[in-house]
């Protein structure tokens, strides 16, 4: 099968976690960028990094790459790009999003328009026709401009890869599920520890944990934009990917994974969507207040997304939040947490410094992932 360059754009700060994800798969990574992780594959690597990839955004086919400084020049390496590979003659094709740093050309707008006008151009001296139909396959495609510097991206997956399908309700401000799974990645939870999120809202954590634990593919419940695009990737591509990983599911897994929240309603909306992800019987979901958050058990994992006080009625509740997080937390026998946060004094408020923290992006906003790191369990004896 022809190989090709793939593209997986991934949140700022969590590229090694994607690059992990897809050197497991069995691909070879070409280029870690900002935001972006460049690796090789076929057509079936196609079809599997997007049923697979849990962390990713979407995945692009890298149709193009090359510099360019005037509109003139964006235009002409456009233009050169065999569109033609990819677009059929009766195909929709957009510029979806254009993307600009640090480089001359930075009118999204007007990148987008000037490279719409040289695919035109291209596709309509290959097909000898003056006029695009429009009718057939959407190919909608991306590109990011960086020092001058054009990538040029066709998008396979459509709809973010965040959207796995389940979460049909949600909280007030929900962390994405790929942005969870990455976090819950960086930590060394397995399906044998114990794991608690005492701020679930609508139960992202619990719910992304709980897939991992079953080994369900994120987007096996979920269709992608490049399944009709039979010249790329034929629909048996597809049908294998997805087979593949419904042998791969494992649902005798008995995890204990925890999600309280304040709020009844948020724990009745969790429920809901722990069903639908079909791990609903692998979570206990419990309205409980913080205050009540205790465990029997040792060396658990608290991995939560405590509200932040953006809206400025709220700050002057985060001070007594974080001391009581620090709290419940120093109760909990050698336990370890794992907290995302933009509050500027979490740690303060906690109590402690935190191991490690890391920067990362939530949407546009940015936070940190304090890493609050407790011992290691012992190890098993060797049964004789």
């Amino acid at each position: 099968m022809k190989k090709m360059e793939l593209i997986a754009p991934c949140h700022f700060g969590l590229e090694a976690v994607l690059r992990r994800e897809i050197e497991r798969l069995g691909y070879e990574v070409t280029e870690v960028a900002d935001g972006r992780v460049t690796f090789l594959g076929d057509s079936e690597a196609l079809c599997r990094s997007n049923i697979f990839l849990r962390t990713a955004e979407r995945v692009l086919i890298k149709a193009g790459s090359f510099r360019a400084e005037t509109f003139e020049e964006l235009f002409q390496g456009t233009k050169a790009i065999p569109w033609e590979e990819y677009i059929t003659r009766d195909g929709k094709f957009w510029v979806a999003k254009a993307a600009s740093v640090k480089s001359k050309l930075f009118s999204p707008s007007d990148i987008q328009s000037v490279m719409k006008k040289a695919m035109v151009e291209r596709l309509k001296e290959v097909y000898h026709i003056d006029w695009f139909s429009e009718e057939g396959q959407s190919f909608p495609v991306r590109v990011f401009l960086m020092k001058d510097q054009v990538t040029v991206g066709l998008d396979t997956t459509g709809e973010s890869l965040h959207k796995r399908g389940y979460r049909k309700l949600v909280a007030q401000a929900p962390i994405a599920e790929n942005l969870a799974a990455a976090l819950i990645m960086l930590t060394p939870w397995n399906k044998d520890r114990i794991l608690v999120d005492p701020f679930c809202g609508s139960g992202t954590f619990p719910i992304e944990a709980a897939m991992m634990a079953a080994n369900m593919a994120p987007g096996r419940n979920r269709g992608f934009i490049a399944e009709g695009w039979n010249h790329v990737a034929e629909g048996a591509r597809w049908k294998n990917a997805r087979e593949e990983a419904e042998d791969l599911v494992d649902l005798s897994v008995k995890p204990d994974i925890q999600g309280y929240d304040i709020d009844g309603d948020m724990v009745s909306i969790a429920r809901e969507n722990a069903r639908k992800a079909g791990v609903a019987q692998m979570i206990h979901f419990q309205r409980r207040e913080l205050q009540q958050l205790s465990h029997p058990k040792k060396y658990g994992f608290i991995i939560t997304n405590p509200p932040y006080g953006e809206r400025l009625h709220d700050k002057e509740q985060m001070p007594p939040l974080y001391r009581m997080i620090g709290e419940r937390f120093w109760a909990l026998d050698s336990w370890s947490m794992y907290l995302i946060s933009a509050y500027g004094n979490a740690e303060r408020d906690i109590g402690r410094k935190a191991d490690k923290n890391r920067k990362i992006y939530n949407g546009m906003m940015k936070a940190y992932y304090y890493q609050f790191l407790g011992p290691k369990p012992p190890k098993r004896e060797n049964m004789p």
